[in-house]
């Protein structure tokens, strides 16, 4: 399946109305079909949205630290994540894959980690990756990303892409 790749501003087309603060985020899939969600929409409609589709989406849900890959309505890989404490929360919403990285430098106030693997960044600072340096998964310990094992890691970077729907959830 060849990945094609839109302007910027067509990935990411903002519409504003008056007196609302209503945002459209557009998303083209690679047989370009369009999948168009509302903030104002809850995240119940969305993954029903997703789920009626074809289109690859990766489902977080936080309450059993587990991450679902889907293909439209079919799971087709599930594993157990370690996902943000108490003091550094993963948030909620939908969001996109934004950019991949086989590798990069995580740093914060209190932690500054080379090399890590498999890093897919959805929303901000916010990603999926690799988690070479504990074995916690199912226990929320991360700095608010979603720490996988780095084999999982690899399968997941294989198989999104940019522009792949992240749901997480509680």
């Amino acid at each position: 399946m060849k990945s094609l790749s839109y302007p910027y501003w067509v990935r990411h087309l903002k519409i504003f109305l008056t007196g609302t603060a209503l945002t459209l985020n557009v998303f083209m899939t690679s047989s370009n079909e369009v999948w168009a969600q509302s903030k104002s929409q809850t995240i119940k409609q969305q993954i029903q949205t997703l789920q009626q589709s074809t289109q690859r989406w990766i489902q977080i849900n936080l309450s059993d630290q587990r991450l679902t890959a889907w293909e439209g309505g079919k799971p087709v890989y599930a594993i157990i994540v370690s996902t943000g404490k108490k003091s550094t929360p993963t948030r909620t919403g939908v969001f996109q894959i934004q950019s991949k990285h086989k590798s990069a430098r995580m740093q914060g106030r209190d932690y500054d980690i080379p090399d890590v693997p498999f890093t897919m960044y959805y929303s901000g600072n916010y990603a999926i990756h690799g988690a070479y340096w504990h074995r916690r998964f199912g226990t929320p310990v991360s700095h608010g990303c979603v720490n996988v094992a780095p084999n999982h890691a690899k399968w997941l970077f294989k198989w999104a892409s940019i522009g792949t729907p992240v749901v997480v959830h509680r």
